[in-house]
């Protein structure tokens, strides 16, 4: 079969805005017919092109890519300048010019005075920001000593029970002239008064205190699935962190609207787009709802994204992303400020694309993979390890993952304009491609109902499942390669060092949590409790109730059964 181009299409002539003159395309469409006639048959016939060429997210690339392909292409409503409206380019006008983007690794393990070691190791080694991983205990608002929390102990993450790991997990570190990056969700709202309570202690005043809080408990539902509340009394507590950052804390992102999770559990990059921007319009509305102004919390939203391998699929993304939510932002919800228009987001190279087999080669998708988020235009960006397929990151992986990112900023000359690829014929179908499909999904959601009733019917979860099945298949059939799984394997003995959690530091994380116990007010412990159930009974915000529990060191455990007491638990319902 010589003819395999069955995508390719050419788009009707546009002469009006484009940057393109009319007569110079139709002499192109001659052209390109004449060379698919003459010059691409006569190569097909010696060397027949490869099947199934096309992204990550299974989407068909075409041969080539020419004017043709962007004829619609208007450069000041469709790109603009960095830093102006639409985004497209950038948010920023110089961007890395001025300065690399947040260097923020994530990171957490064991006990807090484990993880406060990796911080400082980490920020002595060129990292710019801090971003907390927790266990899977302080995840699902348990203490330490839960029955259920048996065998959990720092395996994914920092375990934190009460203000007083809290003070140890941030002992000597400059909370003034950092940033800090919080990935907690359900209990998101106990967790943050305990950062800020710590902070007023060691003389920082919230006021000044910079970070994200990751707080997105819709994407819980949809795929990561660490929610503990319905979906109606979670958004409340999201909200009241969206209020109460807005009025007391403007260096503060309440809320990080996270793809990685979605695209983690299977979506295609469209997917994860549209999925999380229908979550990002779902807080929006609920925080007008609560009475809030589109400008006085929407420069405060900030977004994550994965990044996955497709190196030009995953630029397109970003792009578009920030493209869509801008029109979004001025012309849905009428915003003002250019600041509510921008779509700052964090990045994350993608843990589902690590693998276990010959894991030395996860040095190569993770530098892939952060090359795309900084020609994407990320603002913060985290480099996974190349063990994280088999343990926690050692001290030696996690500073590659961090080199890795450096060397990007200091040695590869990325840095050095803004959106060096905006304007690739490839690129720019590519980006308006991937924001049409993801308008066409927002329309569907809408359509729906909403995103709760997308929740609640399993829209979301049914899209996911496909597209991870199609992928999976796709993989056995052979129709994609993953180098050292399907093919180019080798028989080898994995000899990657790896991080070990010791029950010592549990042991001990407990003693600390007894001794809290002990040592507090009761009185005071049992009355701002007391007070915490009646504010949740109502409709004003929990905030400040939280942060007067958290002062009198009630244990997160104990805050979150009031609210599980008040709220009752969730279960999520059969998707078929």
């Amino acid at each position: 079969m010589l003819e395999q181009e069955s995508t390719e299409t050419t788009q009707p002539l546009v002469e009006q805005g484009t940057l393109f003159a009319k007569e110079e395309l139709e002499r192109l469409t001659v052209k390109r017919a004449q060379w698919k006639e003459t010059t691409v048959k006569q190569s097909l016939e010696r060397i027949p092109e490869r099947d199934n060429l096309m992204t990550t997210s299974s989407v068909p690339i075409n041969r080539v890519y020419t004017p043709e392909d962007n004829v619609a292409l208007d450069y000041s409503r469709d790109l603009g300048l960095p830093g102006e409206y639409p985004y497209t380019r950038a948010v920023q006008p110089t961007m890395y010019r001025a300065k690399p983007w947040t260097m923020r690794m994530f990171a957490g393990f064991g006990t807090a005075e484990d993880t406060n070691a990796r911080f400082k190791y980490l920020l002595q080694q060129g990292q710019t920001g801090l971003s907390t991983a927790f266990d899977m205990v302080t995840l699902y608002g348990y203490d330490t000593d839960h029955p259920l929390a048996a065998g959990e102990f720092g395996k994914c993450g920092v375990a934190v029970s009460s203000l007083a790991d809290m003070e140890i997990l941030f002992a000597d570190l400059p909370l003034d002239k950092i940033t800090t990056s919080m990935t907690i969700n359900s209990p998101a709202a106990v967790i943050w008064p305990m950062y800020i309570v710590n902070a007023e202690k060691c003389g920082f005043p919230m006021e000044k205190l910079g970070g994200t809080l990751q707080n997105d408990i819709l994407k819980e539902y949809i795929a990561q699935k660490e929610f503990l509340f319905p979906p109606e009394p979670s958004m409340r507590l999201v909200v009241d962190t969206i209020e109460f950052g807005t009025r007391r804390m403007p260096r503060w992102n309440t809320i990080s609207i996270s793809g990685y999770h979605i695209r983690e559990a299977g979506a295609t990059a469209v997917q994860e787009l549209a999925f999380t921007i229908a979550n990002g319009l779902a807080y929006v509305d609920a925080a007008l709802k609560r009475g809030l102004k589109i400008d006085e919390f929407a420069p405060r939203l900030s977004f994550f994204f994965d990044v996955h391998n497709d190196f030009f699929e995953e630029i397109a993304k970003f792009r578009a992303g920030r493209r869509l939510w801008s029109r979004l932002m001025r012309e849905r919800y009428g915003a003002k400020d250019p600041r509510s228009w921008m779509m700052r987001c964090h990045a994350q190279t993608a843990g589902v694309s690590l693998t276990a087999q010959q894991p030395d080669n996860n040095v190569v998708r993770t530098t892939i993979q952060a090359l795309a988020a900084v020609l994407g235009g990320t603002n913060s960006l985290h480099t996974n390890s190349l063990d994280e397929a088999l343990a926690l990151p050692t001290e030696k992986a996690a500073l590659i993952a961090l080199r890795t990112q450096q060397i990007i900023a200091s040695e590869s000359g990325v840095v050095n304009t803004v959106d060096p690829l905006g304007g690739s014929y490839f690129l720019e179908a590519l980006t308006d491609q991937t924001e049409h499909a993801a308008v066409t999904y927002l329309e569907k959601i809408d359509a729906l109902g909403g995103v709760l009733s997308c929740i609640q019917n399993g829209f979301f979860q049914r899209e996911i499942a496909e597209s991870a099945y199609r992928y999976q298949q796709e993989i056995d059939e052979h129709k994609r390669t993953i180098v050292g799984v399907n093919d180019y394997q080798v028989e080898e003995e994995i000899k990657v060092p790896t991080l070990y959690v010791d029950y010592e530091g549990q042991r001990a994380h407990i003693e600390r949590l007894n001794r809290v116990r002990r040592e507090r007010d009761q009185v005071q412990v049992r009355h701002t409790l007391d007070h915490l159930r009646h504010v949740c009974e109502g409709t004003e915000n929990t905030m400040p109730a939280i942060l007067d529990a958290v002062r009198a060191y009630a244990t997160l455990g104990e805050i979150i059964d009031v609210f599980r007491s008040v709220f009752g638990e969730y279960m999520e319902p059969a998707v078929f």
